[in-house]
């Protein structure tokens, strides 16, 4: 049997399109070990998942001077032996890296062993853990067509974005109880700011909650640790801090989606052909990849976009009735898109270099 390392951590957004590959990885005859932080969302979603997991160091990567660079600097070097000696004692076939801060030291460890190792960006711009890793790689993937030419030319493969199949097998009457929302036939919203949650967004929904319910149910997935208990008896309005298994239900009941632009998020969304509006986290607030993905997704007509300096009650309410009024012509560009099987793709390659 072939034995793959799956890493890549510090987001949901970094840890799911692994997930979403595990079934054909398991159906072409693979023994899979994941590899991630001692204590990131990763370890929960990949222990819920069956996998066996094996935590090491992690430290931030940061583009900016901070004092924590120094600690963090031992953290990774830390890590990198315990990868190394990880990869050493399960003697993988392959390396699948998802990005974040803690696949750097299992990629490099990957490459000094001579373990092949394959990369996958999602963002239409790469990410800082991507860039120091692409060295190691011999091949890296991406999600968006404009992100090959940032890649080294002879590496670079256009495959989409992985999506977790059982995504597609929502239920909305499941959703409806689940939830618990009025049966009163008003179209539902879905907020999601990410397994991290998102403030701005979580604010600005929650300011104009008495004016969206009158014509609304909102789902609200606010982030672990931002639930606001003094919404608990909203009419109209639920909130969780996270949602796992009852994703895919909840999909199936919104009739619009807002969320961020993490770029897992919104292929999921593609995906799913829902109707949304993007809120990309600003680039004072991170290097900008967001703002690069919700360019490129209003850009081909599959978004409304609002930016997150721009987002107040009169922005947020225009832009939901813009979309409902508009359903169709979003629904329309998202069926356009150019289809990619990345699970397929992405495997392909997988089988192709693990000998």
């Amino acid at each position: 049997m072939k034995k793959i390392v799956l890493t890549g951590g510090g987001t949901a957004g970094h840890c799911n399109p692994n997930l979403a590959l595990v079934p054909t990885l398991k159906d072409n005859g693979f023994d899979i070990v994941y590899i991630g932080s001692y204590a990131g969302i990763e370890k929960q979603l990949v222990e819920e998942a069956g996998l066996e997991y094996r935590g090491i160091s992690s430290g931030k990567l940061r583009r900016y001077f901070d004092l924590q660079n120094v600690t963090d600097a031992f953290r990774v070097l830390k890590g990198f032996g315990e990868a190394y000696s990880l990869l050493k004692k399960l003697a993988p076939d392959i390396v699948f890296s998802k990005g974040g801060f803690v696949s750097v030291p299992v990629v490099r460890a990957a490459h000094l062993l001579r373990i092949p190792v394959i990369i996958h960006e999602s963002d239409m711009t790469p990410g800082l853990a991507n860039k120091l890793s692409f060295g190691a790689a011999v091949k890296i993937c991406c999600s968006f067509k404009e992100t090959l030419s940032l890649l080294p030319e002879k590496k670079a493969v256009f495959t989409g974005s992985p999506v977790r199949s059982e995504l597609f097998s929502g239920n909305a009457e499941r959703a409806k109880k689940f939830s618990g929302l009025r049966d009163n036939g008003f179209p539902t919203i879905l907020v999601t700011g990410g397994s991290l949650g998102a403030a701005s967004v979580n604010e600005a929904v929650r300011h104009v909650l008495p004016e969206l319910a009158k014509k609304y149910n909102i789902v609200h997935l606010c982030g672990r640790g931002k639930v606001d208990p003094t919404l608990n008896h909203f009419e109209g309005y639920v909130q969780y801090d996270y949602i796992d298994k009852e994703l895919p239900d909840l999909f199936a009941m919104a009739d619009l989606v807002i969320s961020r632009a993490g770029s897992n998020a919104i292929f999921e969304i593609l995906s799913l052909k829902k109707p949304n509006i993007l809120v990309p986290l600003p680039s004072n607030a991170s290097r900008g990849d967001q703002e690069d993905n919700a360019a490129s997704f209003k850009k081909q007509g599959y978004s409304y976009v609002i930016e997150n300096n721009d987002l107040s009650d009169q922005t947020l309410l225009s832009g939901i009735e813009e979309v409902m009024s508009n359903r169709s012509k979003y629904v329309e560009a998202m069926e356009k898109a150019p289809e990619s099987n990345a699970v397929k793709t992405i495997c392909g390659l997988i089988n192709e270099f693990a000998g």
